[in-house]
């Protein structure tokens, strides 16, 4: 009983139900070295009853974070205080002169307090401290809602007991994307040009954006996380197995659009590395190699490092400067780690034990001594943001409502830049996963340490703020990878197997209060990922601060009645709706059911490939008889071009916001560019962009495919057909 009641009061979960009528105990070994992880000591009976004693008598005048709402009542962490305290706001500091602090006493009489139990919802400007309007319920004589952002909450009890605060002042929903708009879901890497270096880059995603959205309507492409890899020989391939969640990789630098590329004094040795780029992309497209990462870095780091000897013109050395001032310590502490991989390998945990702490004297040495790399790293993240924001332009001169989608996966490499520059905000010696479910009964294990919500709390959320900032100043919208993660997380611990875990909650007001405000500021719409198993009651939080929803068509059934396909007028509207992912079948693959063959020929399937197929093809014949009968399918069953045409029709016929193309749909490609379950048996996240064949196209190709101009016709005519009134069709 001690263990549970501990476990509880630090989030962490004693049992789980994977399905309604199904409750899970979870081991006390697992619980104990997850309290272990958030630093409480519960290895003895001893041990739990210390710990629990410390806890219960912690101070709860105020939590570590307390949220406002524009528009809806006041918490209860400030409602709920003893009669006659004394509450200060300190504001967050903002360009021009400081706001001043504001103060209240909470009235005596507790019964004014009463709140409306179904509050308004009204939007209040950021711009300054404006009054409450009635439908936010009642606010205290002398208290006024500071503007929205992150601000420092003071308070004074009767009894002379004082507590302090993060407080932060969100909007009530992010900002939405337009009714009706459809764009390209696309790895970037897997995106070759004739201008790419042996992979995509940022020149092709403001190609694409540019045409896409002057020649076809469209609204946004969608890629994956370009987060800072890992360096190494081999780096792992995995957009979403990152070192930095908060600084781009680059990698995907298009070199030649560097301003300082043509003041190059070694233009021969330039030119040599840009025709060995032209071999690596030849390889790719018409030998049949894969995309090589590790390849494609060296001969952009040769490149950059002749272009970083070029001085800067005095503009643009003011507008570096800028970065730097912007970014401070977290762009310093990101360029260091890099600068000591390059020297002492990429996993810190390996370093010399001064190094290991980013802020030992001996770290300081090194930074002295590494100056030059560390200058360098910092330029190559200062570009890779310029062409990062050159991208999000290109996107919105051609017309496209959103822009750009950014990624941000789940988490980061135990041993990357992250988990040494923020040690104190992870959980070291755990690994974020999920649980046994239908589809997967030995559970997952990602391989990626979680934050500790203790220490995001402890810190106002500064890591994840400054996240989120990072990835928006560019971003037209952005993905949440398992966006369940705001609410709570697997946690495994080291060592043990995935179905030894246990879900450990996170304060998920607190976290969509810093994603809504930060979205707020960029202007940036989002999207979650909230596919697979979902806990109650999330999926209506987020829709109720604005954050879309995911829904892929073949998992999209009427799970509550006879389980057949969900007619298109029962989807949700609030959603980007897509008919794959990049973790799943093609279209053109699952109509054929050439996705099972596949896993059969790596060993994958648990039962014969009959009965695999069988039940595969009988699901998919489900849909297209369906789609039959809504006469989407004119041509007929057994025209795979067709029936890929009729599943975007379908998407098209729902009232979902967004709908997204995976980019490899549109000429047929039939491989997955990645295959979960699977390491060195498949070229995960290795793969160019093909036509049927398996044969690698270019954008230039895709561009013309006159496939890609039938399926995009099919989204372009749904629109005009589905135009709000007084709106001019696209």
């Amino acid at each position: 009983m001690g263990l549970s009641r501990l476990a509880a009061l630090h989030g962490v979960a004693t049992s789980y139900s994977p399905s309604p009528d199904v409750t899970v105990s979870v081991p006390d070994d697992t619980v104990i070295a997850v309290l272990a992880a958030l630093g409480v000591d519960a290895g003895t009976p001893e041990d739990v009853r210390r710990s629990l004693v410390a806890a219960e008598s912690r101070s709860r005048l105020l939590p570590p974070t307390v949220v406002v709402w524009a528009g809806e009542p006041l918490p209860p962490a400030l409602t709920a205080l003893p009669p006659g305290s004394t509450v200060t706001v300190e504001p967050e500091p903002a360009s021009g002169p400081p706001a001043p602090a504001t103060s209240w006493k909470v009235p005596e009489a507790a019964s004014s307090w009463k709140v409306p139990e179904t509050p308004e919802a009204v939007t209040q400007s950021p711009e300054a401290p404006k009054a409450v309007p009635e439908t936010a319920g009642p606010r205290p004589a002398g208290w006024t809602d500071p503007p929205y952002g992150v601000h420092r909450l003071h308070v004074r009890a009767p009894d002379h007991h004082e507590a302090a605060a993060t407080l932060v002042v969100a909007p009530a929903r992010v900002p939405q994307p337009p009714e009706r708009t459809h764009g390209f879901l696309v790895q970037l890497y897997s995106l070759l040009s004739a201008r790419s270096w042996g992979m995509g880059d940022l020149g092709d995603l403001a190609d694409l954006a540019a045409w896409a959205g002057r020649t076809l309507g469209s609204g946004f492409v969608q890629v994956n996380p370009l987060h800072a890899a890992v360096p190494g020989k081999p780096t792992d391939p995995s957009p979403y197995r990152p070192s930095s969640r908060r600084f781009p990789d680059p990698v995907h630098l298009r070199v030649e659009s560097v301003p300082e590329y043509g003041h190059v004094h070694d233009r021969a040795t330039l030119d040599d590395l840009r025709q060995d780029a032209v071999a690596l992309s030849e390889a790719v497209l018409n030998k049949g190699a894969l995309i090589d990462r590790d390849a494609v870095w060296e001969l952009k780091r040769q490149a950059l490092e002749l272009i970083a000897q070029v001085p800067l013109t005095p503009g643009r050395r003011a507008a570096y400067c800028d970065f730097l001032a912007e970014q401070g310590q977290a762009l310093e502490d990101h360029a260091l780690w890099y600068a000591l991989a390059e020297a002492h390998g990429p996993d810190w945990r390996s370093w010399p034990e001064p190094l290991r702490d980013p802020r030992s004297p001996g770290t300081a040495r090194a930074r002295s001594e590494l100056l030059d790399r560390v200058d360098l790293h910092c330029r190559l993240a200062w570009l890779t943001a310029t062409q990062l924001a050159d991208a999000q332009r290109a996107a919105e001169d051609a017309g496209m409502e959103v822009g750009i989608v950014h990624d941000l996966a789940v988490g980061v490499h135990p041993a990357g830049a992250d988990t040494w520059a923020q040690q104190d905000a992870f959980a070291h010696g755990m690994s974020v996963g999920a649980p046994p479910d239908a589809f997967n009964a030995r559970g997952q294990d990602w391989g990626l340490p979680p934050w500790r919500p203790d220490a995001l709390a402890a810190t106002g959320y500064a890591a994840f703020r400054g996240l989120l900032r990072g990835l928006l100043a560019h971003a037209g919208a952005l993905r949440i990878d398992h966006v369940m993660g705001l609410f709570r997380l697997w946690w495994v611990p080291e060592g043990r197997p995935p179905t030894d875990g246990t879900y450990v909650a996170y304060d998920a007001e607190a976290m969509l209060a810093v994603l809504v405000l930060e979205a707020h500021r960029a202007g940036s719409a989002v999207v979650g990922e909230d596919l697979g198993t979902v806990e109650p009651g999330v999926r209506e939080a987020l829709a109720r601060r604005g954050v879309l929803g995911t829904s892929v068509l073949w998992f999209e059934r009427d799970w509550d009645g006879d389980g057949r396909p969900l007619a298109p007028e029962k989807w949700r509207r609030d959603c980007l709706a897509t008919a794959t992912t990049h973790d799943l079948p093609s279209t053109a693959a699952r109509l054929t059911g050439d996705h099972v063959t596949l896993r059969h020929r790596l060993g994958l399937l648990t039962r014969p490939l009959e009965e695999e197929l069988t039940e595969d093809l009988t699901g998919t014949a489900e849909w297209l008889a369906l789609l039959a009968r809504l006469r989407m399918l004119p041509e007929g069953d057994g025209n795979e071009e067709a029936a890929v045409r009729a599943v975007h029709r379908f998407l098209r016929a729902t009232p979902a916001r967004m709908t997204g193309v995976w980019l490899p749909d549109t000429v047929g490609d039939r491989r997955p560019q990645n295959l979960p379950g699977t390491w060195d048996q498949y070229p995960n996240w290795r793969l160019p962009i093909a036509d049927p064949e398996g044969h690698p196209v270019t954008l230039e190709e895709i561009a013309a495919s006159p496939r890609l101009h039938g399926l995009m016709e099919v989204l372009r005519s749904a629109k005009a057909r589905t135009a709000p009134p007084g709106e001019r069709p696209a």
